[in-house]
């Protein structure tokens, strides 16, 4: 008995434990394929996938291809940009079908170990425009309009959960037959619902360079809501726990998890902003250096919210918010420096959204809830901000469009969908992260073109504009004097060789031009009588009798053009040290004179009307 104890005991135990073991790995290798499965169900499905040859995909990020990924990736994104623009769609939708084009969903040039690897790219695009939706959110901005933006805020933000959780549930029953798992789905899904995607709004504000009541009030709701969507979150996921049988924390732990997420934010930031508007205050001066010091702020503050687990947009927000009010005036340049950087961030941020989207992944039923979820969604967001600028009475131009600014979802909505495909990953989290993808696929290409809708219509676009840049695009034959062109054969500015001194005195006191263009009898350029030859004429009136326009004038090489561009005539006044250029055609024919007051006075006049259109807007 001993001896057979014994040998059961050398090799019978052995065998079975290694029949145990390999019955263990083989668990583990089912679940294993099946996750790889489900994971690579798209790719199998993605007819475009192998297109191009195996060479030609970027699979991992090293020192050879990082360069060579990130310039295909601006170039192409910028081309696809720009041909949407011509299109009159907006460049943020070029961006994001590039994206799909050359992601998961397509080409699959870039695969998605490469995707998931550039997240920080999308980290610090989400930061910069954090930052610069707080520079928005000036003191005097939130008290005018505080009450505004929080009635809006809670009923765009609430109806649509409501609307999504009810439907959701209802129509999930009629499906799965299980009441626990379709009133979690309902509830998750309808408090992502509530979120609204910041980026590709203010991307078309900023190209619309749009001004008014619907651009603030917008830029207020998205810089706040996100804060809404976490908080119906929370409470959603503690519902959505009990009745799945998850361990996700109590109520209490996810909202003191929340209050941590937030306000440590929102300190976090604070305090970044206070030291960097400490430090150009007292130390910088050189726009360059002001510059690299404000990105290494906004990315210190988004690598230690990464660190703590906090929101980076809310951090970059406060960043933001406290240089715009409690900094010292000097600093306010900060955000248009930051603004000129930002332009190829966003190409690389939209692009890798859209390259993130895979829509092979969606089932039938996915499909018909997702579909809903867009419906509902869009209905929830258009009757609750519908209701809430009514009942704060809020100007005719947000009721009536403000609805279409708030359909973009990104960043928090996919955010929460990964928070939730983690806690429910036995039950509904697969079916909550294909659903949210899949709509973010479809309301990130519709928002940005419902967006430009609205403002255009709402006629606040091209109104956040100053004299620099109307002189971009202004010409000579643009400017008026009193309300008449400067270019015009008929001008009082310009006289004939034989023209008196008295003459021309007597329409000095009538007409507003201060210097005169004096032509030939062929209409041509003779030379130019500038104000101070005038002056000179007035102090010697007793010997000015018989004088006319040739005996006084002194010739004049530099002319410009009526197609001329209003930089470049003040380039060539500072050149020549002169207020006044005659104007003429190609043929040398005299059209009048340009004068450097009537420019000014024709720059600011247009930039005083802008002003009086922004105030009539409400």
């Amino acid at each position: 008995m001993k001896l057979e104890f014994s040998y059961k005991t050398k090799y019978c135990c052995p065998l079975s434990a290694r029949l145990l073991q390999l019955c263990t790995t083989a668990k583990k290798l089912d679940k294993a394929i099946a996750a790889r499965t489900f994971a690579n169900r798209g790719i199998q499905m993605n007819i475009f996938a192998n297109f191009l040859p195996e060479y030609m995909h970027f699979n991992v990020i090293d020192s050879a291809n990082l360069i060579l990924m990130l310039s295909i990736i601006l170039l192409l994104g910028a081309m696809g940009g720009r041909l949407f623009q011509k299109l009159k769609i907006p460049q943020v939708v070029g961006y994001i079908v590039i994206g799909i084009i050359i992601g998961q969903s397509g080409l699959q040039l870039l695969r998605k170990e490469v995707i998931t690897a550039l997240d920080p790219v999308s980290q610090i695009a989400l930061s910069l425009i954090g930052f610069l939706i707080g520079g928005e959110l000036k003191l005097g901005v939130l008290k005018k309009y505080g009450k505004q933006f929080i009635g809006i805020l809670l009923f765009e933000a609430i109806i649509p959960f409501i609307v999504v959780s009810i439907i959701v549930t209802v129509v999930s029953y009629l499906f799965t037959k299980d009441l626990n798992v379709s009133i979690a789905l309902g509830l998750i899904l309808g408090s992502i619902s509530s979120a609204t995607a910041p980026a590709a709004t203010t991307d078309v504000l900023r190209e619309n360079r749009t001004r008014g009541p619907l651009t603030t009030t917008v830029l207020g709701i998205v810089a706040m809501d996100d804060a809404v969507a976490l908080i119906l979150y929370a409470f959603s996921s503690s519902i959505a726990s009990a009745l799945l049988g998850n361990t996700g924390g109590t109520l209490g732990s996810q909202l003191l998890h929340l209050c941590y997420d937030v306000f440590g934010s929102i300190a976090l930031g604070s305090v970044i902003g206070f030291l960097l508007s400490h430090f150009i205050r007292n130390v910088m001066t050189d726009e360059g250096r002001i510059l690299a010091f404000s990105l290494g702020s906004i990315l210190l503050s988004t690598g230690i919210c990464t660190l703590l687990d906090m929101d980076n947009i809310l951090a970059a927000m406060s960043v933001g918010f406290f240089m715009v009010n409690f900094a010292p005036v000097k600093t306010r340049p900060t955000f248009s420096l930051v603004e000129k950087f930002t332009p190829p961030i966003y190409v690389l941020f939209f692009v890798l959204v859209g390259a993130k989207l895979n829509i092979w992944n969606v089932t039938a039923y996915v499909g018909l809830i997702a579909l809903i979820y867009i419906v509902c969604r869009t209905v929830g967001k258009s009757i609750g901000s519908r209701m809430g600028a009514r009942l704060t009475k809020a100007p005719e131009s947000v009721r009536k469009y403000l609805p279409w600014c708030l359909l973009s979802q990104a960043g928090v909505a996919i955010g929460l969908s990964i928070a939730a495909g983690q806690t429910y990953s036995d039950t509904i989290g697969s079916t909550i992260i294909l659903i949210i993808t899949a709509t973010t696929f479809v309301v990130q290409l519709l928002g940005p073109v419902c967006v430009k809708y609205a403002v255009n219509h709402a006629g606040e676009c091209n109104l956040d504009i100053c004299e620099e840049d109307i002189m971009k695009t202004c010409k000579v034959s643009d400017v008026t004097s009193a309300g008449v062109s400067i270019c015009d054969k008929d001008s009082p500015a310009i006289v004939t060789d034989t023209t008196s001194l008295h003459e021309i005195l007597d329409s000095f006191s009538h007409n507003h031009n201060l210097n005169y263009v004096v032509k030939t009898n062929e209409g041509k350029l003779s030379g130019i009588i500038t104000l101070e030859h005038l002056k000179e004429c007035l102090q010697m009136m007793d010997f000015s009798d018989g004088l006319m326009a040739t005996d006084i004038l002194e010739p004049c090489p530099v002319t410009c053009k009526p197609d001329m561009l209003i930089p470049d005539v003040l380039k060539k006044f500072d050149e020549n040290d002169t207020e006044a250029l005659p104007i003429t055609d190609e043929n040398g024919i005299l059209l009048g004179v340009v004068e450097k007051p009537a420019v000014d006075h024709y720059l600011h006049a247009k930039v005083m009307e802008l002003h009086k259109k922004i105030a009539s807007l409400g």
